[in-house]
Order: C-alpha cells, then sequence, then structure tokens
C-alpha cells in the first residue's frame, strides 16, 4: 500500500495531460457532454428527421444511451476516481485512463450508426467498454485485497449484463420484455443506495461536526443492512416480475425503508450547504421512485413511467450530478462550496426530475412539462460543464 506521499510524489511526478492524470477528468466531462446531447438527439429523433443511421427505436435509444452512456461514465469517474483511495494503489493514468475514454466514446458512436455497422458489430463495440472497465476495477481490488468493495464491482458485472441483454432484446435474440431497462435500472438504483449510504452521512457527520452540532447523523447498523438487503428483493423481484402483488409489496417496504434511513442522517440540517443538501435530495428520489412504482403495481392511474422517472432523473442524475461536482472540486484543490453555477444546476436537475415524473399525471399538460423537463435538464449539464469543465483539464490548484 502506498503512502499519501508517494501519491502525491507519483502526481507531481505525471507528465501528460491534465486531462488523464485521474479518471474523474475525462469521465466526468464525457458525462456531463453527453447527458444533454443525449437527450436533444433522442428528441430530435422522436420529432424530427435526424437522417442518421440509428437501428434503434427513439426511446430505446433514449434509455439506453443514458443508462449505460450517461451513467456508465459517471460510474467510471468514480470508480477510476475513488478504487485507489481503497486499495491504496496508484490510480489508473495517463494513455491506459484515455485508452479507456476511447472505448466508451466508440461505444456512442456504434449505438448512434448501428443500422450502417449491424447489431453484431454495435454489440460489440458498446460492450467492450463495461468490459474493460469491470476488469481493471476487479484487478485493483483483487491486488489491493479490498475486498469490502467487491459487490461494487460485481454491480459492474451486472451492468454488463444488462446492456448484453439490452443489445439481445434490440436485436430480436430475446423477447424484449424490457428486463434488460429493468436490470439495468435495478443495478444503479442499488449503487447509489449503497454508495450514498457511505457518502451521504459520512459528509453531513463531517460537515456538522465543523458548525459544533452535536446530533450526527445515526452510524450504519443493522437497520442500514436490513434497508439494503430489503430493497436489493425488492428489486430483483421488480426485474423479473415487474407486475405482481408480491412486487408492489416489497417496492413499498423498500421505499419506507429508505425513507426512514434518509431522515436518519439529519438532512435539514444542511440547508444551509447547497453541496451537500444535494445528496440528501437525490437519494430522497430512490424511496420516491419506489413508491410509484409500488403504487403503479396496485392502481391502474399511476403511471410506471412516473416511478421509472422517479430513480433515473430523479436519484440517479441528482445523486451522479452532485458527486461529480462535489468530486471535481474536491480533487482539483478547490473549497467544497457551491458557486452559483453549481446552485443553479442543482435547482434545474430538481426541476427536471419533478417536471418529467408528474407530467404522465396530467394529460392536458403533458407535453409543456415534459419540455419543461428537457430544457431544465439540458440547462443542469450546461451550468455543471461551465463550472468544473475547465477545472478537468487544467492542473490540480495548489
Amino acid at each position: 500500500m502506498i503512502t499519501n506521499a508517494e501519491r502525491a510524489a507519483a502526481r507531481r511526478g505525471y507528465a501528460g495531460p491534465a486531462l488523464f492524470s485521474l479518471g474523474f477528468r475525462p469521465f466526468f466531462l464525457l458525462a456531463g457532454g453527453w447527458a444533454p446531447l443525449a437527450l436533444l438527439l433522442s428528441l430530435w429523433m422522436m420529432f424530427g428527421n435526424p437522417g442518421l443511421p440509428v437501428a434503434w427505436a427513439p426511446v430505446d435509444w433514449h434509455v439506453h444511451e443514458l443508462l449505460f452512456g450517461y451513467l456508465a461514465a459517471a460510474i467510471a469517474g468514480f470508480l477510476l476516481t475513488a478504487v485507489p483511495n481503497w486499495t491504496g494503489r496508484l490510480p489508473v493514468k495517463g494513455w491506459p485512463l484515455a485508452g479507456l475514454a476511447v472505448l466508451w466514446i466508440a461505444g456512442r458512436i456504434a449505438v448512434l450508426i448501428s443500422e450502417a455497422i449491424g447489431p453484431g458489430a454495435t454489440a460489440a463495440l458498446d460492450l467492450i467498454f463495461l468490459t474493460a472497465l469491470f476488469f481493471v476495477a476487479a484487478r485493483e481490488i483483487v491486488l489491493g485485497r479490498n475486498w469490502r468493495n467487491t459487490p461494487i464491482v460485481a454491480a459492474v458485472a451486472l451492468l454488463l449484463a444488462a446492456n448484453a441483454l439490452f443489445h439481445a432484446e434490440t436485436a430480436g435474440l430475446s423477447e424484449p420484455f424490457g428486463g434488460a431497462t429493468r436490470l439495468g435500472i435495478s443495478v444503479v438504483t442499488m449503487l447509489v443506495a449503497l454508495i450514498g449510504g457511505r457518502i451521504v452521512p459520512s459528509f453531513t457527520r463531517n460537515w456538522l461536526a465543523r458548525q459544533e452540532d452535536q446530533a450526527l447523523p445515526a452510524p450504519f447498523g443493522r437497520f442500514d443492512k436490513l434497508t439494503l438487503g430489503l430493497t436489493l428483493a425488492a428489486l430483483g423481484l421488480w426485474t423479473f416480475l415487474p407486475d405482481g402483488a408480491p412486487t408492489g409489496t416489497l417496492l413499498g417496504l423498500a421505499a419506507a425503508a429508505n425513507g426512514v434511513r434518509l431522515a436518519r442522517w439529519r438532512g435539514l440540517a444542511t440547508a444551509g450547504e447547497p453541496l451537500l443538501g444535494v445528496l440528501h435530495l437525490g437519494y430522497l428520489w430512490i424511496p420516491v421512485g419506489l413508491a410509484l412504482l409500488s403504487l403503479a403495481v396496485f392502481f391502474s392511474d399511476v403511471p410506471v413511467v412516473a416511478g421509472l422517472h422517479g430513480l433515473t432523473a430523479g436519484a440517479m442524475a441528482t445523486m451522479t450530478l452532485a458527486v461529480m461536482s462535489r468530486a471535481t472540486l474536491g480533487h482539483t484543490g478547490r473549497d467544497l462550496t457551491a458557486s452559483p453555477g453549481l446552485n443553479t444546476a442543482f435547482l434545474l436537475i430538481t426541476l427536471a426530475a419533478f417536471s418529467r415524473i408528474v407530467a404522465p399525471l396530467y394529460a392536458d399538460g403533458y407535453m409543456p412539462l415534459v419540455t419543461l423537463s428537457a430544457a431544465a435538464w439540458v440547462g443542469a449539464f450546461v451550468c455543471f460543464l461551465l463550472v468544473c469543465g475547465p477545472m478537468m483539464v487544467r492542473p490540480r490548484a495548489g
């Protein structure tokens, strides 16, 4: 295991482009750029005549590119930055890191021209990135003997499997029952619950301690384990049996447990620091999304898509945007305080999620709400890029 001094010396000794000095830099930049571009492209496919050789239906492309494009990049940036801290080993940087970024870009291009190159080449070019990420992360976990984080590497393998199933469904090789999408959403939701359950109370505890607040978040314990287990069971059942009463019941119980879990972290006390408060808000969308999926099982008036967007546009987007912002500030030597630009990004991503979730509930206002959601989504990531983009391509401050 290397020491902090050795890690700092290795960072100073790196002579390549700053962009490839640590995993968060290229992948958070790619994620932040692709999130708005992918949404705009999907809307253009749905309502215009893009002239692009895309073999998939616009909705399938939209789902895939946000789930296995944007979120995969955000997860890669987090893992490649966090794993060295977990294992005590040096980070992936330089040409190997650039190579991973190229693989991700190749996947995006392949799906965008899928009609021209065929389903086999599309799948091969798209799946190679998550395959490489899995082996890189697994190697570091094994060599660093960091067995505690094995579930996170396993989640990457499951995300890879979900992506492969998605390609099989779109190619007609398996029955398109939506299992690939549900599996992908379930995997990322569990990652948010698992990693969020570590960082949200930890960051909150540290911040409250500096404020000399004696009432600290509840430590990780049996209730957290129960909540994670219940959430895993509910999402696992929902992946394969989305419509049954047992599924709806488990989803409801998981929603309640996650709500109680969040309440134990003293989120209201962090209102004075948006960079921290937004993490609590991001986690809040998990019980909201699970509750909506549960209600959709029992009440036909509640659309499933509302629950799906609660987990995706709500929990996943908010949490990844918050983590990307915080990690960029911290790892580039900036103060962990949200600027007006980032505060605007957090407000816009919340507006985007809320508008998209409630849109299916109001037939007359559906299109205005979807349009508002799309505009707010694009605005949120543009704000993020304007604030954090320059930090990612420049050397660390200080």
